[in-house]
């Protein structure tokens, strides 16, 4: 069911936006040789409950960290531990903040020291598919004309793109109604309209499509085991156009 949200809502989602703002841009130096997953994640935690929120992630389902942080072949919902990245590493974070019941949702995949033009290649599409999924972004539009940008794009330089995992509405909680895909597939394709918002995010491989769920319930990574890259902005859908609600 589609939640579309009014004004006074989407101001109080663009204030939960601003705050995962700001721990992105305090988090992302702190991605560097040596640190471990686990101090990642505290960091996060410190940072959110100080402000006034609530980590959004935190026993969602059942899982137990504030924050994903998903290295190399790991595609989405890695478990901070005492594992330390290394340079030539790519690290996923992924993060939402509940800020008095409105929720935000964002990602970005950082790379430790110096990695090969490979993975910079890597990088860099996916966030290039990140931003023409924005530009697809249409009032009366539909939800696969953002599905079809990202696929197109990923496709066009011989990437795999993530098709079990996908984007979502946000707002009232970290996971709603409508998905919004990579790809675009025979599932439902609602129009966009004014109220939506949502979380956008192309997850994009450096081999095949096919990932696999490790024992943990939680990590999902590469079949092939090759890096993927993940990037994600909320965005909310006003009268006259889309507002990207996050920044890195």
């Amino acid at each position: 069911m589609l939640k579309l949200k009014n004004e006074e809502q989407i101001r109080g989602i663009r204030e939960s936006c601003r705050l995962l703002s700001g721990l992105f841009a305090e988090l992302r130096p702190l991605v560097r040789e040596g640190v471990s997953t686990r101090d990642l994640d505290e960091y996060t935690r410190t940072f959110i409950l100080k402000a006034g929120g609530r980590p959004a992630f935190l026993g969602y389902n059942g899982y137990p960290a504030s924050l994903c942080v998903s290295v190399n072949e790991e595609v989405i919902h890695g478990i901070p531990g005492p594992r330390k990245v290394k340079s030539g590493d790519i690290v996923g974070l992924d993060c939402g903040i509940d800020l008095g019941g409105y929720f935000s949702d964002a990602a970005i995949t950082v790379p430790v020291g110096k990695v090969s033009a490979e993975i910079e290649a890597l990088l860099r599409t996916t966030r290039e598919c990140l931003e023409k999924a924005l530009a697809a972004i249409r009032v009366g539009g539909r939800i696969h004309d953002i599905s079809r940008a990202v696929y197109g794009h990923a496709r066009s330089r011989g990437y795999g793109i993530v098709r079990q995992w996908c984007g979502h509405g946000v707002g009232f909680s970290p996971h709603e109604d409508p998905q919004v895909p990579n790809y675009v597939g025979a599932g439902p394709n609602p129009r966009i309209v004014p109220g939506m918002v949502l979380a956008i995010e192309p997850m994009i491989n450096l081999g095949g499509d096919d990932v696999e769920t490790l024992d943990d319930d939680w990590t999902v990574v590469t079949a092939d085991g090759k890096p993927s890259a993940h990037f994600e902005h909320t965005v909310a859908i006003l009268p006259e156009g889309p507002e990207v609600l996050t920044s890195w």
